[in-house]
C-alpha cells in the first residue's frame, strides 16, 4: 500500500532535515529543540564514515533513532487515523502506532538521504501554553520558496512535533484522507493489512 503525502508534500518532507540559516535571537524553545533535531541529522548525513553502502543499515539507523527523538508518532497516529481510533482497544492501537511510526520512519529517512543543501530559515514562532507552532521557509537550490511550519506540544519538557504542514498541506490530513477513504470503502482490517503488506514489501526490497 502506498500510504505517501501527495504530489506536494512529499519532495518537500526532507525539507525538514535542510541546513538553517541562524534562528532569530528572539527564537524560544520549541524553534531551538526542532533547530537542535536538524542539526543532528545534518550530522548524520555528513558523517563521511557513514557514506558507504556497507554503513546503509548504521546510517539509517541513526537517522530514525534522531527522528523518533523529536516527533510524536502516537499524537500522529491518533490525529491521523481520526475518529476510528478511538474504537480500537489498547492493543490496536499500539499495533497502529506501530505501523504508523514505521510507515513515515521509512517514508522520511528514503527522502533525508536525497538532501541537497537546501535553505532554511525560521520566520517566527507562536506560544500557546502546551503548544507552539514554528514557521519557517525553505529556498531550494533552483531559488524556489516554500513554507514549512511544526506543530508542536510539550511533553515532560521536550517540544515534540505533531504535524508538519507544506504550503498550507498538512501531513496528518492528508493521511487521514486517505486513511479514511481506505475505512470507508473497506474497513479498518483492510488499511491494517495494506500496511503490514506494504511493511514486508519494503523488508525484501532492501535485503
Amino acid at each position: 500500500m502506498k500510504q505517501k503525502p501527495n504530489s506536494t508534500v512529499a519532495p518537500l518532507l526532507l525539507l525538514f532535515f535542510a541546513l538553517v540559516a541562524p534562528s532569530p535571537s528572539s527564537a524560544g524553545a520549541p524553534t531551538e529543540q526542532i533547530r537542535a533535531s536538524v542539526d543532528k541529522i545534518v550530522a548524520i548525513l555528513n558523517n563521511p564514515q557513514l557514506k558507504s553502502a556497507a554503513k546503509t543499515k548504521e546510517r539509517r539507523d541513526q537517522l530514525r533513532q534522531a527522528i523518533s527523538s523529536r516527533f510524536d508518532f502516537t499524537e500522529m497516529a491518533r490525529r491521523s487515523l481520526g475518529s476510528q481510533w478511538r474504537r480500537l482497544g489498547p492493543k490496536e492501537q499500539e499495533e497502529f502506532v506501530r505501523l504508523f511510526t514505521d510507515l513515515l520512519e521509512r517514508a522520511y529517512v528514503d527522502r533525508i538521504e536525497g538532501y541537497s543543501d537546501e535553505k532554511f530559515a525560521y520566520v517566527r514562532e507562536i506560544l500557546d501554553r502546551n503548544y507552539a507552532e514554528v514557521n519557517s521557509r525553505i529556498v531550494t537550490h533552483n531559488g524556489e520558496e516554500f513554507s514549512l511550519n511544526y506543530k508542536v506540544l510539550l511533553k515532560n519538557g521536550e517540544w515534540k512535533v505533531y504535524d508538519v504542514v507544506v504550503e498550507n498541506i498538512s501531513l496528518v490530513n492528508n493521511y487521514r484522507s486517505q486513511f479514511t477513504r481506505i475505512i470507508a470503502n473497506s474497513s479498518y482490517e483492510e488499511l491494517v493489512r495494506r500496511m503490514k503488506d506494504k511493511q514486508i514489501e519494503v523488508a525484501r526490497e532492501r535485503k
